[in-house]
């Protein structure tokens, strides 16, 4: 069983990833070349080499994330170069499939439409490639290297690299043309770092109170939602105290405070925002245990 479900995720975290490339390729096709916007990353290395040589896009890409996949399989092991080989391969492919698809279309003309949807596109595709525990190759590969053996910080040498790829883009186009590019840079990873932190949102509820039990009866028994003791002590009079802790949906926040308020009102409640939440009662059904009596 163990087995089964094993494969399983396997297979639904390859089909992500594979999805997670088509988008990027048809992101970069039918908005950020027709846009002719600067970009990052292995695509914006392979921007300038059709520039200068006259050499397909996808045909670069696919070469140069080939050398890096045997560079990442050389220096950084054989279970880093399988979580690789997908996108490595996946997404110059898609890239050709997608240019003979769609040979000269442009969805719009209007670039400012281009830099937000090829900003909008990349992120997210990025966002699900990277949730699924995968590397994106190319140029991710480089910084991973120099980590390993230098301990130089990835974001740093990963950033080293984009400000050096959008300047040899920037020697080349006009100023307006730059400021788009860093619209784009922007846009991009601001939704990447959404998606990634993407998930269920809950609320997390914190009550310092007097009235503990009845608070968390309360809970348990009118809101249906688990419910966790902490042990606390408090900073001014030093006096032990508990603390209940409660994840709720967004839409029982409000029934859970005015059972709150009904039994203590002066009850100190902390309420915050938590970006995923998994186990029983949320992505797992929850098992109703019968409390033993002594």
């Amino acid at each position: 069983m163990k087995t089964e479900h094993k494969n399983v995720r396997s297979i639904r975290t390859a089909v992500v990833i594979i999805l997670g490339n088509a988008l990027y390729a048809l992101t970069v096709k039918v908005f950020l070349l027709p846009g002719n916007l600067m970009v990052g990353g292995t695509t914006g290395i392979g921007l300038l080499i059709h520039r200068f040589t006259g050499m397909s896009l996808s045909g670069f890409v696919l070469l140069f994330n080939l050398v890096m996949l045997a560079a990442g399989f050389l220096l950084l092991g054989k279970k880093f170069a399988l979580t690789t080989v997908i996108s490595s391969l996946a997404y110059p492919v898609l890239l050709e499939v997608f240019d003979a698809v769609f040979g000269n279309m442009a969805v719009t003309e209007d670039i400012i439409l281009n830099t937000v949807f090829s900003g909008l596109g990349i992120g997210v595709s990025l966002g699900l490639v990277i949730r699924m525990g995968a590397s994106t190759g190319g140029m991710d590969i480089p910084p991973l290297v120099l980590n390993k053996y230098f301990r130089i910080p990835v974001s740093v040498s990963l950033n080293v690299f984009d400000m050096l790829i959008l300047l040899g883009q920037a020697v080349l186009n006009p100023p307006e043309r730059i400021l788009y590019g860093i619209i784009l840079v922007f846009i991009y990873t601001s939704v990447l770092d959404k998606v990634i932190m993407m998930g269920t949102t809950r609320t997390e509820v914190k009550v310092v109170s007097k009235h503990v039990e009845e608070i968390r009866y309360a809970i348990l028994a009118q809101v249906d939602r688990g419910v966790t003791l902490l042990y606390g002590e408090g900073g001014y009079l030093q006096e032990e105290t508990r603390i209940v802790l409660s994840i709720l949906s967004n839409r029982e926040l409000p029934k859970v405070e005015r059972l709150i308020r009904d039994i203590d009102p002066e009850a100190f409640m902390i309420v915050s925002r938590v970006t995923e939440v998994r186990g029983k009662g949320f992505s797992i059904s929850k098992d109703y245990i019968k409390k033993q009596k002594n």
